[in-house]
């Protein structure tokens, strides 16, 4: 059976970038249900549509588009994943639409490829970021402001192995790389992935980062720890 096409929502207030997106998405055969200017319309028009995928663009008038992921993500079940628009690489809203539920964010000047790819990837409920990207961001923005939230998550529920899984993700490194390096199968990395994201009460890998910073399971700048000559699993 063919998969049904993503259903995307477009919020941008430059027409120009609306209209390209539109056409590079369309010529994917990814379905675009709406388009919003600004943020209020954005969260209305997700409502109204349902759709899978809301492309979000941060600086808009009447609402931005922080304001909007929070109120689209509510945590009902059905919604959509909702990922960042931004001009520059190091928008310093980014940091807190991930913190808000995003789940990754594109640069504007992405390729068609790359954007066609990005929804596809979202809606199939993987992360965009490269883990590596996200840690950049991360590493600049956590903690800023939000001292008195730092701890809020409990790592207590994870094992000695699934903390040593996040502290790696955390450091940038894919399901490969986890995988050559804790001498794990990458099926096995992949399950203790997944049960660091349900015990954490997670949605993706790119919140999973951003926990491990602001819980100080590890710190920006920190380097990684040496190699383990452990076959633990």
């Amino acid at each position: 059976m063919t998969e049904q096409a993503p259903r995307v929502l477009l919020a941008d207030d430059q027409t120009l970038v609306r209209t390209g997106f539109r056409m590079i998405l369309g010529a994917d055969g990814i379905d675009v249900v709406a388009e919003a200017t600004n943020g209020a319309e954005a969260v209305e028009a997700a409502r109204r549509t349902r759709p899978d995928v809301v492309l979000m663009d941060i600086r808009m008038p009447e609402m931005d588009g922080l304001e909007a992921t929070r109120r689209i993500l509510t945590g009902a079940p059905g919604e959509p994943r909702v990922i960042i628009l931004t001009t520059f690489d190091l928008d310093r809203y980014v940091y807190a639409a991930l913190s808000a539920g995003a789940s990754g964010f594109l640069l504007k000047d992405v390729t068609p490829e790359h954007l066609a790819s990005a929804v596809r990837t979202v809606r199939s409920g993987d992360a965009l970021l490269a883990p590596a990207i996200t840690r950049r961001l991360v590493q600049r923005f956590a903690r800023h402001g939000s001292d008195t939230a730092a701890l809020h998550r409990d790592l207590a529920s994870l094992t000695p192995r699934e903390l040593e899984v996040l502290g790696l993700l955390a450091r940038g490194l894919s399901n490969a790389e986890l995988a050559a390096r804790l001498r794990l199968a990458e099926a096995t990395v992949k399950t203790h992935v997944a049960r660091i994201l349900a015990k954490l009460g997670l949605r993706d890998r790119v919140q999973a980062v951003i926990v491990a910073y602001e819980t100080g399971l590890v710190s920006a700048g920190e380097r990684e720890p040496p190699k383990r000559s452990s076959g633990q699993t």
